[in-house]
């Protein structure tokens, strides 16, 4: 199993070390003010439905203890389903440089799913930085999808129909997550391994997270190389007025990028550099929305490009045009983009497809 920290580090993204005090006011502060623009951005017509309902979950998996909220969205006819009776499901992870933000930001991206896909979503409130710094987010990333395969049949999901989603940060863990699953699981077949904060290795469930079949990841404009330099994975040649400001991306570096002896190569922090026969592990459909005007897209083309030529993937890379990072979010709800219903009936038509094959839409909200 992989490292999550090297003394072979990369440190070209390091932001300059700030005190821990000051990083917890401002991500504080911003989390306070993303509340008040999400609540916002959710009133506008039509608003989504609220969660189903919500189950708090230890954090037995990581090193750090604790414990966070996974926030789950039904159809209808989830209440009234017959024994047995089983939804595919999407696990969803929300955007905010791993800093701020929470898991019922994409509550519209939810309830497409639900409404068009039939399936049940997942939103995983993983635990912030720079409380909680990397590798934190990716474990409980780890630790939700154990729990939902565990608990399947009481949850009444397909663990042969489960997909992973996710926004910006989260996009990133769409990919790290699986595969830092995977490594865990390789690690219990060898038996015992070195990483003892790894409760899970060697337990049971492991070999029934196995038999858990994630068939399609779909990422929205997602970060996966923390390899490239912050100023050239900003460059925006023809909007540079619309790149992400500089005061959200260096509190999210030094909030997340710790400690200093930080690996950037580790795959569950880079997806995109990822050695290739953990990536052969991904599911075969991926899904990549990147926006024009981000320049996160040029990491995401690069990703794409090498997931399907030298992994063998089948990758659909569908460019936003005219949008910048996190085009779906904006907190106004009189200016939320038409566009956002084309991508997200894009990405559910083919969820669709692969859960139920077939084209026609479920209408069970």
């Amino acid at each position: 199993m992989c490292n999550d920290s090297s003394q072979n580090s990369t440190t070209s993204n390091q932001a300059k070390p700030r005190p821990q005090w000051l990083l917890h006011a401002q991500a504080t502060w911003w989390r306070s003010l993303m509340a008040i623009g999400m609540f916002l951005h959710r009133l506008a017509p039509p608003r989504p439905p609220n969660y189903t309902f919500r189950r708090s979950i230890p954090s037995h998996f990581s090193s750090q203890p604790g414990s966070f909220f996974l926030y789950f969205y039904c159809p209808t006819s989830w209440r009234h389903r017959d024994p047995g009776q089983k939804y595919p499901t999407v696990i969803n992870f929300h955007g905010g440089g791993f800093t701020i933000g929470n898991a019922c930001d994409d509550a519209r991206w939810c309830h497409a799913v639900v409404s068009q896909v039939g399936a049940v979503v997942v939103s995983v409130d993983y635990r912030l930085a720079p409380e909680n710094p990397f590798p934190v987010a990716v474990k409980d990333g780890v630790e939700a999808m154990l729990y939902l395969s565990e608990h399947e049949a009481e949850l009444g999901l397909d663990v042969h129909n489960f997909a992973v989603s996710g926004f910006s940060a989260g996009g990133n863990m769409a990919f790290s997550v699986p595969l830092r699953l995977q490594a865990e699981v390789q690690a219990s077949q060898r038996g015992p391994v070195a990483d003892t904060s790894s409760v899970y290795s060697g337990r049971e469930v492991l070999g029934e997270v196995k038999a858990a079949t994630i068939k399609a990841i779909v990422a929205w404009y997602p970060s996966v190389d923390f390899t490239r330099p912050r100023p050239e994975r900003e460059t925006i040649p023809t909007r540079p007025d619309l790149m992400m400001p500089k005061f959200f991306t260096n509190l999210f570096d030094a909030s997340y990028l710790q400690p200093p002896t930080l690996d950037y190569t580790s795959p569950y922090l880079s997806p995109a550099v990822a050695p290739a026969e953990l990536l052969r592990d991904l599911p075969d459909m991926i899904m990549i929305y990147p926006c024009e005007y981000d320049g996160l897209r040029v990491e995401a083309a690069a990703f794409c490009k090498r997931l399907k030529e030298e992994i063998g993937k089948t990758v659909r890379l569908r460019e936003v045009e005219g949008v910048p990072h996190a085009w779906d979010k904006s907190p106004n709800p009189y200016r939320t983009p038409v566009k956002v219903n084309e991508y997200y009936r894009d990405a559910c038509d083919t969820l669709r497809i692969i859960f139920w094959g077939r084209a026609e839409e479920n209408q069970d909200a």
